[in-house]
């Protein structure tokens, strides 16, 4: 029984072994194509040179020819608000009142005075017209004169000092009313009736100008003479064109208004400002665009859809169609050396400006290759393709 046993134990510990060098020495072999598979049915694209227009793309902010925040020069507190928010003012026109009770009284002193300082001048100018002719004739002290002239001079310096005092009154009542400096458009209140504002710190509100807008966005500083030369270009050429957020065109084209004097050295770029018109009002300060700038590369270049690639870690590759023979494994049985017909093979490229639903390919494609548009996601390379399959396509 014994025996039994342990010849039973024997079996199991051998069909184990046996098991174990056969998953082993499977795991080892390579999986060879299946010859069977049916050709992947494709879509092909002959590559060839053309001239492509395109645009390179720079985020952009909208900003105003002239905006400005509207700040008290007087202290007080807000008495008046003159205007309705977002609506467009006109040079002049009262926009806010603060409290002007002080700077009114503080004027009417400073006018006082200013009168008494004329009478006390022409007192003193008619005592040293009449001393001066007494003097004249000996009737009067030479010293007594000497006090006329200094008592003219000092009543003419006070009523200068007056005068002063009084245009200083005047502009700090002028003060108490907040004016537009220019015409556009006013945003938002952020104060409102009664409240305390103090000077040069409050702000309460700002105003912008609406047309023409400025556009500002950064390049790298390798593409400033090429700025520098479009600075130049004439404005029919059409260069500058802007997309909405909304990822509309806008209708109008723009020139380089202004390039910056100087690189940030922080980023390596510099400022480009454009102008554009704004009849409607479809631009508004702080919003964000999309600058297209027309490419100056007019030579033809190799383009294919975008369909066509294929992304892969960072890089990208397209299929091309070759007739050729892929080799099968020789492990394989019952299987010929090789397998004729149109396969996919595996090409890396490097791309430039998206176009549409196509790219330029810089690099890794001849004029007159065909790769394949339609069924890549089924493919790997060297597949076994066919355009002849019902439901593809002829050859473009």
């Amino acid at each position: 029984m014994q025996n039994k046993k342990m010849n039973r134990s024997l079996i199991y510990t051998g069909i184990a072994l046996v098991t174990i060098a056969a998953a082993a020495c499977g795991g080892s072999q390579p999986v060879a194509p299946n010859p069977a598979n049916m050709p992947i049915p494709v879509n092909l694209y002959q590559v060839q040179a053309q001239k492509a227009l395109y645009f390179d793309k720079f985020p952009g902010v909208v900003t105003a020819t002239m905006q400005v925040e509207l700040r008290p020069v007087a202290e007080g507190y807000v008495t008046g608000i003159f205007f309705t928010e977002g609506q467009k003012v006109a040079k002049g026109q009262r926009l806010y009142a603060i409290d002007d009770s002080k700077y009114q009284a503080t004027y009417n002193q400073a006018q006082a005075n200013a009168r008494v300082a004329q009478a006390n001048l022409e007192q003193a100018q008619k005592d040293a017209d009449r001393y001066n002719y007494l003097n004249q004739h000996d009737a009067i002290a030479k010293q007594t004169l000497d006090h006329a002239l200094t008592t003219l001079q000092n009543a003419k310096s006070q009523l200068a000092a007056a005068n002063q005092d009084l245009a200083k009154a005047g502009t700090d009542l002028n003060y108490s009313i907040i004016k537009a400096p220019f015409d556009g458009t006013i945003g938002i209140s952020q104060v409102k009736l009664g409240a305390n504002v103090t000077k040069g710190v409050t702000v309460f509100n700002t105003l912008s100008t609406d047309g023409p807008v400025m556009v500002d966005f950064a390049i790298n500083e390798k593409q400033i003479p090429r700025f520098a030369e479009l600075q130049h270009a004439k404005p029919a050429d059409s260069i500058f064109h802007l997309l909405l957020p909304d990822n509309t065109p806008y209708k109008y084209t723009g020139e380089i208004a202004v390039i910056d004097r100087a690189i940030n050295p922080q980023t390596g770029t510099l400022i480009i400002r454009l102008k554009f018109p704004n009849p409607d009002g479809a631009l508004r300060a702080g919003m964000s665009c999309n600058v297209n700038v027309r490419s100056a590369d007019t030579s033809a270049q190799l383009v294919a859809p975008m369909k066509a690639v294929v992304e892969q870690m960072g890089e990208y590759f397209v299929y091309t169609a070759l007739d050729t023979l892929i080799p099968n494994l020789p492990t394989q049985k019952d299987a010929p050396p090789a397998v004729k017909g149109l396969h996919a093979m595996q090409k890396k490229v490097v791309l430039g400006q998206t176009i549409g639903d196509k790219v330029i390919v810089k690099s890794g494609l001849q004029p007159g290759e065909e790769i394949i548009v339609e069924g890549v996601q089924k493919l790997h390379d060297g597949s076994l393709i066919t355009t002849k399959a019902p439901g593809a396509a002829d050859k473009k």
